[in-house]
């Protein structure tokens, strides 16, 4: 069942973030992950997001996007984002009723 990492933020250091997606787009790459959104300007119909800024990867299922989150690779990059935003990131899967 496919997975899908979704984050939406708010980036507050601008060039730290694209450091960030420098090293963060190889890793997405490698891990056979489809990027199926990427908006800097996502309009919110409902609610109060952190940010306008929102990423959707696709993945084969959940472990392929743990082994992608919690890779040396990703690991060695993720904290750039996490330093330069405001935001979320969730793991959803496709179909899951819970």
């Amino acid at each position: 069942m496919a997975a899908y990492f979704i984050a939406q933020y708010t980036v507050n250091d601008a060039d730290q973030y694209r450091r960030y997606q420098k090293g963060a787009v190889p890793t997405i790459a490698a891990s056979g992950a489809k990027v199926v959104a990427f908006d800097a300007a996502a309009e919110t119909i409902e609610g109060t997001p952190p940010g306008p800024q929102t990423v959707v990867l696709e993945f084969e299922d959940t472990a392929a996007a743990k082994a992608w989150y919690d890779s040396a690779e990703y690991q060695e990059i993720v904290g750039l984002r996490l330093e330069s935003t405001d935001g979320f990131a969730i793991l959803a899967q496709s179909m899951n009723q819970g």
